[in-house]
C-alpha cells in the first residue's frame, strides 16, 4: 500500500515538474559571418542561452542557369563550442517551385554542403533546420525534398511553419519532421498605411484558433527586429533595415510626423540610400509589451506547450530596445 502510494505520489510530482517547466530561450543568428559582440555574448550568458540557431546559406536560382545554387554560405569568426548549433537553410520558395526540379540531387547537395561547413569549424550538429514558406504550387517538390534530406541527414529534423500553413494543413500538407517552429512575424502586407506587417494581432487572431488542431509539436519564434518603410508617392519602393529613430530624429533633413512616420524636408543619402524630398519612412518595431501578449495569446491557444521560444534575430541593434530580462519575462508566459 505505502509502496504503491510513493509511486502515485512519484508520477503526480513527474507531471507537475514537467507542466512547470519553462520553455528555454533561444536564438537565430542571421549574419553571414558569425562573429558575437561583447553585449550578444553578455545576452546569452545573462540568459543562459545554450543552442542557437544558425542560418548557414540560402537556396536560390543562378540568374543565367536557373539552377538552384547556395548564397552567401556562412563563415565563422568565433569559436562557437559552449553552444548546441542548429544549421538552418533558407529556401526560396521560386526553388521549390521549380517544375522539373531534381530534388534528390538538392537533397544531397544541401546535406554534403552544411557537413562541409561543420566539418570546416568543428562543430557537431544534431539537428537541421529547413526555412521554407512553401504554397501549394510548390508543396509537392518541398515535402520530397524534406523526406529527402531527413534519410541523407539521420539527423533530427526541424522546419519553420507559417501561420497559413497551420489553419490549411489539410491542403497545405504537413513535412515529415520531428517538430515545427511557428514563425509569429511577418504577418500583413508591407504597405504605406499606418499598420504594422510584422505583427498584427488582428491578423493574428484569424489563426490562432487553429494552433489547437495542429498535429506536429510547435516551438515559436518571436521577432526583436524593426526596420524602416521606405514609401514615395504613396508605393512602398523598399525595406531599410536598422533605422536608427534617435537618429532620425536628430537630423534635420527628416521631420517626425507621428510615431511611427518620418517626412524627407530635403533630397538626401543615408546609409548609401538616397531619399527624395517629402519621401516617407514608416517605422515597424516590436515593443516588449508586444512581445508579452503575443506569448500570452500563443499561451492560450496551444494544444501542446513549447519547449523552446527563438528570438529573431540575435544582433546588438536589437537587443539595445529591450530590457535584459525580457526574454525571462516573454517565456515566463507559457
Amino acid at each position: 500500500m505505502i509502496k504503491r502510494f510513493f509511486i502515485g505520489f512519484l508520477i503526480f510530482f513527474l507531471i507537475s515538474c514537467s507542466k512547470n517547466e519553462k520553455p528555454i530561450v533561444a536564438f537565430y543568428y542571421w549574419k553571414t559571418i558569425l562573429k558575437l559582440s561583447e553585449t550578444e555574448k553578455q545576452l546569452l550568458k545573462d540568459n543562459d542561452v545554450s543552442k542557437l540557431y544558425i542560418r548557414y546559406f540560402d537556396i536560390g536560382l543562378h540568374p543565367q542557369t536557373r539552377e538552384p545554387i547556395p548564397l552567401s554560405p556562412i563563415r565563422f569568426q568565433e569559436n562557437i563550442k559552449a553552444f548546441e548549433v542548429v544549421p538552418v537553410v533558407f529556401i526560396q520558395n521560386k526553388v521549390m517551385s521549380m517544375p522539373h526540379l531534381d530534388v534528390n540531387d538538392l537533397a544531397q547537395k544541401t546535406v554534403h554542403l552544411v557537413e562541409e561547413i561543420n566539418t570546416k569549424n568543428k562543430i557537431a550538429s544534431h539537428e537541421i533546420q529547413i526555412d521554407c514558406d512553401w504554397t501549394l504550387k510548390s508543396k509537392d517538390n518541398y515535402l520530397k525534398f524534406i523526406e529527402r534530406v531527413k534519410e541523407l541527414s539521420k539527423q533530427k529534423l526541424s522546419a519553420t511553419i507559417r501561420l497559413h500553413q497551420v489553419k490549411y494543413f489539410k491542403k497545405t500538407k504537413i513535412p515529415n519532421v520531428d517538430s515545427g517552429v511557428l514563425m509569429y512575424y511577418n504577418m500583413g502586407s508591407i504597405a504605406p498605411d499606418s499598420l504594422n506587417s510584422i505583427y498584427d494581432q488582428k491578423i493574428a487572431a484569424r489563426y490562432l484558433k487553429s494552433l489547437k488542431n495542429y498535429p506536429l509539436h510547435l516551438d515559436f519564434a518571436l521577432p526583436i527586429y524593426s526596420w524602416g518603410v521606405h514609401i514615395r508617392n504613396q508605393r512602398v519602393i523598399g525595406l531599410r533595415s536598422k533605422m536608427n529613430v534617435s537618429e532620425l530624429k536628430s537630423d534635420p533633413n527628416f521631420q517626425q510626423l507621428s510615431k511611427i512616420f518620418f517626412k524627407v524636408k530635403k533630397s538626401n543619402y543615408k546609409n548609401g540610400v538616397f531619399y527624395e524630398e517629402n519621401d516617407l519612412l514608416k517605422i515597424e518595431a516590436i515593443a516588449a509589451e508586444d512581445l508579452k501578449q503575443m506569448a500570452e495569446e500563443l499561451e492560450e491557444n496551444v494544444a501542446q506547450k513549447p519547449k523552446e521560444i527563438i528570438f529573431y534575430d540575435l544582433d546588438e541593434f536589437n537587443l539595445k530596445n529591450y530590457e535584459k530580462n525580457i526574454f525571462e519575462q516573454v517565456v515566463s508566459c507559457f
